[in-house]
C-alpha cells in the first residue's frame, strides 16, 4: 500500500465507472469523499453513491467543494488542459487517475496492458489464461468493473488492467509487475497538442516506475516503440515479440505457428484459435509471453488460448444472412484498428465507417479499400472527409443517419459471398453513446433484417 495518510479529503471529478469506483474505495478507506460531475450522473451510478452515502453534485462543479481537496481523482475523459484541473494543480493539489489511487490499497500483482490497438483482446485473453490456471484474478481498467471498486469490495491476488494513455497520464507511484506495450499509432492526438511524440511519452508511462522485479513485454515490429527504446530506461527483464523472424524475439510467428521461448518452448497453431489475423497473432504473443513469465503451465496456456472467444464489438461475427456475413467491429475507433479489420477479410467488403474524426489520416487504408471494398456506407454527422478520401476508389458510397439505415443500405449493396463490416475508424459520440451502443444498434438492425 502506497496511500498517503495525510490525504483526508478526496474529490472525484466524473461519475462514470472509474469515478464511482474511486469514490467507493475512498469511502471504505475513511476519506471525506465528494463526487462532482459537470454532466448528468447516470442513474445506476447515482444509486451506488446514494447507497454508499457519498455526497455528490451533477451538472456543475462547485469550486468551494473541490478546491479544498487533498487529492483529486480525475476521470480519464477530462483533459489536463481543463481550467479546473489547471487551477487544482496550481494550488498544489494532487490530481491522479483511478488506477493510481486504487494501486495504493492493494498488494496484488499488477499486469498492465496498453497500446493504440489490441488492448481489450489482449487483456481479456490474458485474464482468461490466468483464470483458467486457477489464479484469484480480477480484470479492470478500461474493461469490466472499476479497478478501485474491486479493490474496495473483493481485492484479488492478481489484476489484469487495460490502460489507456489518459489513465497512464494520471499515475505517480503506480508500479506494474508486468507491463505490456502492444503498439503505438497516431490516436487521440487532439489530447496531445497533435504531437505524436507526446502521445508516445504517454504510452511509455507504463514503465515509469520500475525495479529489479519489473517485467516489460513489447512489440519489436512497431517503429514508434523501437525508436523510443534507446531514450528510456528498460527493466532488466524485457521481452520482445514479432511476426517477423528477426532472431532476437522471445515470441514470433513461423509457418502458421506462434513460437514462445520463455521458460520452455511453447508452440501454438494459429488454426487452433478463434483469434484470426496478424493483429491477433500479436495479441496472442503478448498474452502468452506474460503468462509464461508468471509461471503458468504450458497445458493451461494452450487450453485457455484454444477456448478463448473474441470479445463483443471486436471483429465479432454476428450472423451469415442470405450468404452475406455481418461483422461488428465497432471498437475500431482509429485508423489502425480498421486497417487490421480490412486486412483480415479476403475481398468483397461493404464497409460501414465514420463518426467523430480524431485527426485521422486515412491514406494507409486506400490500398486495402481499392483491393477489397466494393461499397461504403458513411455513418456519421459529418462524412465529408470520408467522401473526399475514398469517393474515387469505391463503386458506391452513401451516407446513413443511423444504424438501421446503414445496415439496410449495406445489405442492398452486398451480393452473395460479401461481408458487411462495421469498422468505423472513428469515435462514436456524434450519433451514439459509445462504441458499445453503436455495436449493439448495428446488431439490432441486423436482427430487423432477419424479420
Amino acid at each position: 500500500m502506497t496511500g498517503l495518510k495525510q490525504y483526508k479529503r478526496l474529490v472525484v471529478l466524473g461519475s462514470g465507472e472509474s469515478g464511482v469506483g474511486a469514490a467507493v474505495l475512498g469511502k471504505v478507506k475513511d476519506y471525506d469523499v465528494f463526487v462532482s460531475d459537470f454532466g448528468t450522473i447516470a442513474q445506476k451510478y447515482k444509486d451506488v453513491l446514494l447507497k454508499e452515502n457519498i455526497l455528490f453534485e451533477e451538472t456543475k462543479h462547485t469550486k468551494e467543494q473541490i478546491l479544498n481537496a487533498d487529492v483529486v481523482v480525475k476521470s480519464p475523459g477530462i483533459p489536463d488542459s481543463t481550467l479546473l484541473v489547471v487551477e487544482l494543480k496550481e494550488k498544489g493539489i494532487t490530481v491522479i487517475s483511478e488506477i493510481e489511487f486504487a494501486s495504493w490499497f492493494t498488494k496484488a500483482k499488477l499486469i498492465g496492458i496498453t497500446g493504440s490497438n489490441g488492448k481489450t483482446t489482449t487483456t481479456s485473453l490474458l485474464y482468461h489464461i490466468l483464470k483458467n490456471a486457477g489464479l484469484n484474478v480480477g480484470v479492470g481498467g478500461n474493461i469490466g468493473d472499476s479497478f478501485a471498486l474491486q479493490v474496495a469490495k473483493c481485492d484479488y491476488d492478481y489484476y489484469v488492467l487495460e490502460l489507456s494513455s489518459f489513465q497512464l497520464d494520471g499515475i505517480e507511484s503506480l508500479k506494474l509487475d508486468v507491463s505490456i506495450l502492444l503498439n503505438i499509432t497516431p490516436d487521440h492526438l487532439d489530447r496531445y497538442e497533435y504531437s505524436l511524440d507526446k502521445y508516445i511519452d504517454s504510452k511509455f508511462q507504463i514503465i515509469k516506475n520500475i525495479d529489479e522485479n519489473t517485467v516489460f513485454i513489447y512489440s519489436n515490429d512497431d517503429e514508434n516503440i523501437v525508436n523510443r527504446l534507446p531514450r528510456v530506461t528498460l527493466p532488466s527483464s524485457s521481452y520482445s515479440f514479432s511476426i517477423n523472424e528477426l532472431g532476437s524475439e522471445f515470441a514470433r510467428v513461423k509457418d502458421s505457428e506462434i513460437l514462445i521461448d520463455i521458460n520452455n518452448p511453447l508452440r501454438i497453431s494459429v488454426d487452433s484459435t478463434s483469434l484470426k489475423g496478424k493483429h491477433n497473432s500479436y495479441n496472442i504473443m503478448a498474452s502468452v509471453t506474460a503468462a509464461s513469465v508468471l509461471g503458468i503451465q504450458e497445458s493451461q496456456i494452450l487450453t485457455a488460448v484454444e477456448t478463448f472467444q473474441p470479445i463483443e464489438h471486436r471483429m465479432e461475427r454476428v450472423v451469415v444472412l442470405n450468404d452475406v456475413e455481418y461483422i461488428n467491429d465497432s471498437k475500431a475507433t482509429n485508423v489502425d484498428s480498421t486497417f487490421y479489420a480490412l486486412d483480415s477479410i479476403e475481398d468483397n467488403v461493404i464497409w460501414i465507417a465514420g463518426g467523430v474524426d480524431k485527426g485521422n489520416d486515412y491514406s494507409q487504408l486506400i490500398p486495402l479499400v481499392i483491393s477489397k471494398v466494393h461499397g461504403m456506407i458513411c455513418l456519421g454527422k459529418d462524412n465529408q472527409k470520408l467522401h473526399a478520401t475514398f469517393g474515387g476508389f469505391v463503386k458506391r458510397i452513401e451516407n446513413a443517419k443511423n444504424a438501421d439505415e446503414a445496415v439496410k443500405k449495406a445489405s442492398a449493396m452486398a451480393g452473395k459471398g460479401f461481408t458487411v463490416l462495421l469498422s468505423p475508424a472513428c469515435a462514436s459520440f456524434d450519433l451514439f453513446k459509445n462504441y458499445e451502443d453503436r455495436g449493439l444498434k448495428f446488431k439490432q438492425a441486423i436482427t430487423k433484417l432477419t424479420k
